[in-house]
């Protein structure tokens, strides 16, 4: 089974939308109801690994289907609202965005090709050394998260 990119943008974007919803459901149990337990945590960090895999997403394929920098940013800012990533999903599904297949070799002459073009095809030829790295770096991202503590103790 191939994924494209297609697919791949439509699950990360349903699985932000979810974690989402996770996170409002375990916020609403702790600030409303006093809920103490282990939720909080647990869907935080869920919604905090599947914002950066859904950025890191959105990104790749926008460079890799040549989307331009204002709707990669959509893209990467529409993950901010809840459930904001669906109606983008079905905006690209609508306008044709995510129909290419991965563009994985050297565009024609008429595009120019940059370092970025370069660096995003290098890592979508290598997916599972890709994954590799950005399930390393986001760990590394995480654990000094947790180590500097939550926000609110940042200045005290």
């Amino acid at each position: 089974m191939t994924i494209t990119p297609k697919k791949l943008y439509s699950v990360v974007a349903l699985a932000e939308m979810v974690t989402w919803t996770g996170l409002i459901i375990a916020m609403v149990a702790r600030y409303g109801f006093g809920y103490e337990g282990g939720l909080f945590f647990v869907a935080g960090l869920s919604h905090g690994i599947i914002f950066m895999a859904y950025c890191i997403t959105a990104i790749m394929i926008g460079i890799n289907l040549r989307w331009g920098l204002g709707a990669i940013t959509l893209a990467v800012l529409a993950a901010i609202p809840p459930w904001t990533t669906l109606p983008f999903d079905r905006w690209l599904l609508k306008k044709g965005k995510l129909d290419a297949p991965w563009a994985l070799d050297a565009p024609s002459s008429s595009i120019t090709v940059g370092g970025l073009d370069r660096f995003v095809r290098f890592w979508l030829r290598h997916p599972v050394s890709f994954f590799v790295v950005m399930v390393l770096g986001m760990a590394v991202f995480i654990t000094g998260l947790l180590l500097i503590g939550p926000p609110s103790e940042w200045g005290a």
